[in-house]
């Protein structure tokens, strides 16, 4: 399968599961089926900033889209009678792999590392000290600040993006991809004391996060062709089916 061919099998895996995060009273595998495609998206954002050419460039589209699609998400929430609670930037993550690996590369990774720490600080502080946290969340300051404690999968999908970039082959992505699905399921599984300290630090992971091991056969398919490309409408399909979503959702309710 090429990379454009993969990437249409995510975003439809993606549109049913924000049909079932949104939309009253659909039933609960439509949430299972979602959970190929966070995996799918970021391993060609490891392979996209591996062959381009253009690696700044490259990260400035996925940041101005982060700071962009959290704005929508201030905007949803800020609405009159608004039960828009959730975080939705797929975006975050992305760039954030991508910053990783940028400082990886240019030997500037205890940079990134000391400013995750510092900016993870002011976070903290707005989000829980300042009454502004119905406006200003600790999502859309993740995004802002890109700290990788504050978006959507948090570390770990960020983690996760790392290792795609550094396991090329089947076996060595079929082996760390295994391992992070276990670790998934075992946060899940002790979920008495791993998953909430982690859903109350972090981002919240539901019980069937694990199932994101579907998405390895897909990637095993993978056949190094980028197909038709379709580039710039996998950037504004995202925050326009949200919007919708999310309108339909609220008439429905």
């Amino acid at each position: 399968m090429t990379t454009t061919t993969l990437k249409i099998i995510a975003l439809v895996a993606m549109l049913i599961d924000h049909i079932g995060a949104f939309i009253p009273n659909m039933p609960e595998y439509l949430r299972w089926i979602g959970r190929i495609a966070a995996p799918i998206f970021i391993y060609f954002v490891a392979i996209g900033f591996r062959h381009t050419s253009n690696k700044k460039k490259y990260l400035l589209r996925l940041y101005i889209a982060s700071v962009g699609m959290a704005l929508v998400n201030l905007v949803l929430i800020a609405m009159p009678e608004s039960n828009y609670n959730d975080n939705y930037n797929f975006f975050a993550p992305l760039f954030l792999i991508g910053l990783f690996l940028y400082a990886i590369e240019k030997k500037k990774f205890t940079y990134i590392l000391l400013w995750q720490l510092f900016s993870a600080v002011p976070i903290i502080f707005f989000t829980e000290f300042v009454v502004i946290h119905r406006l200003i969340d600790k999502y859309f300051l993740g995004a802002v600040l890109g700290n990788s404690l504050f978006v959507e999968g948090g570390i770990l999908f960020v983690l996760l993006g790392v290792g795609f970039y550094y396991f090329q082959t089947k076996k060595q992505l079929t082996l760390y991809y295994l391992f992070f699905s276990a670790l998934i399921f075992v946060i899940i599984l002790k979920r008495g004391h791993m998953l909430e300290l982690h859903n109350k630090i972090f981002f919240k992971f539901g019980d069937f996060q694990w199932l994101m091991i579907l998405a390895l056969p897909l990637l095993l398919l993978y056949n190094g062709k980028k197909g038709v490309g379709l580039k710039y409408f996998f950037y504004f399909f995202y925050p326009i089916h949200i919007i919708v979503l999310y309108f339909i959702g609220r008439s429905l309710q």
